[in-house]
C-alpha cells in the first residue's frame, strides 16, 4: 500500500480547500474497486468529495478501493450509493455527460473548459449539479445521456479517444478547480529573500561599468550608450534579489581583481599560474 504521510505534494499540515459548491462526480456501473479508489484520488485533488456510485459492479464498501484512493477518506466515508441514475441525480439542478462516442440524439456538446464555465455560474447562483461517468469497458449508456442537459466530449486524438475512469474525472476535476483557483498564471517563489531595490541594481550597474570601462570594454564612445543600456536590460529582466546583486557584485570584484591576495597567496601555494593551470617547474639536471 502507498504510504500517504510520504507522498510528494502531500502535506497534511496544509490547510484543505473543500469545494463544497462543487459538482457531484456520479460513477455509474463502475466495475472495479480499484477505479474507483483512482477516481476518488482524483477527486480529492481538487477538493471534490461529493461521490454518488450507480450500481458498482463488486458492490460497496469495496477494500480494494482503499489503497488506491491512497488517503482521500473523507471522499470513500461520504460515498452514496444509489440503484438508478435517476436516483443519484434526482436532487441535481444540472447534469453534464462524459462521453467520448458520437451518440443518436441532438444535445448541445461543450468542452471541458466549457462546462467547467457552465458550472461556476451554477454555483455561483446556489445551483446543484453533477458530472456522469460510465463503465470503465463501454461508456455511458444512452438512457444515462439522455437524462443530461449537455454532453462533454474531451478534444482528443481522433484515433485514440478513449481515456480510463480516473483520467476523466480528474481532467473535468481540474478544469473545475481552475474556475476558482487564486493562484496566478505566473510567479516566482522568493523563499526568504528581499527583491532587490532600484538602489542596489543602480549600485550593481555602477559597480560593473566602473570595472567594464577598466578592461577597455566600452572603448568605442559611438556605442558605449547602446552597450550600457542592454547591460542594464538584461539585469533589469532578471528580477533579482538583492541576495543575488551581492553574489554578481562579489562576482564581478573577484574578476577585477584577480581573487584578491588571499586568493593569489593560494595559488602560488598550490602551484597554478595566473591563467589557472599548472606552473611546470623543470626537473633539475641530477648531474
Amino acid at each position: 500500500m502507498e504510504d500517504v504521510t510520504l507522498m510528494a505534494g502531500t502535506n497534511h499540515t496544509e490547510a484543505e480547500k473543500l469545494q463544497q459548491d462543487g459538482p457531484a462526480i456520479i460513477l455509474i456501473g463502475a466495475q472495479l474497486g480499484e477505479n474507483i479508489g483512482k477516481a476518488v484520488r482524483a477527486m480529492y485533488n481538487f477538493g471534490l468529495t461529493d461521490l454518488r456510485l450507480v450500481a458498482p459492479r463488486d458492490g460497496w464498501p469495496n477494500p480494494a478501493a482503499v489503497p488506491a484512493a491512497a488517503g482521500a477518506d473523507i471522499v470513500l466515508e461520504k460515498a452514496q450509493v444509489f440503484e438508478t441514475t435517476a436516483e443519484a441525480i434526482a436532487d441535481l439542478s444540472f447534469v453534464y455527460a462524459t462521453t467520448a462516442r458520437r451518440r443518436d440524439m441532438i444535445k448541445t456538446v461543450v468542452t471541458p473548459r466549457k462546462c467547467a464555465s457552465l458550472m461556476r455560474e451554477h454555483a455561483t447562483a446556489g445551483q446543484k449539479f453533477g458530472l456522469l461517468f460510465g463503465p470503465e469497458k463501454a461508456g455511458l449508456k444512452n438512457d444515462d445521456v439522455a437524462l443530461a442537459d449537455a454532453i462533454v466530449s474531451v478534444p482528443l486524438n481522433p484515433a485514440f479517444a478513449s481515456i480510463n475512469l480516473a483520467q476523466a474525472v480528474i481532467l473535468m476535476s481540474y478544469e473545475w478547480f481552475q474556475t476558482g483557483a487564486d493562484q496566478p498564471d505566473q510567479y516566482t517563489p522568493q523563499l526568504d529573500t528581499t527583491p532587490a531595490t532600484s538602489e542596489d541594481l543602480q549600485k550593481l550597474f555602477d559597480h560593473m561599468e566602473v570595472e567594464l570601462t577598466e578592461a577597455g570594454y566600452f572603448r568605442h564612445a559611438q556605442r558605449r550608450a547602446t552597450m550600457k543600456r542592454n547591460l542594464r536590460n538584461i539585469f533589469k529582466r532578471a528580477d533579482m534579489t538583492k541576495e543575488e546583486v551581492s553574489t554578481l557584485r562579489g562576482v564581478i570584484k573577484a574578476l577585477a581583481t584577480g581573487g584578491g591576495p588571499g586568493w593569489l597567496a593560494e595559488k602560488a601555494e598550490l602551484g597554478l599560474d595566473p591563467e589557472g593551470g599548472v606552473n611546470k617547474t623543470p626537473e633539475k639536471d641530477g648531474k
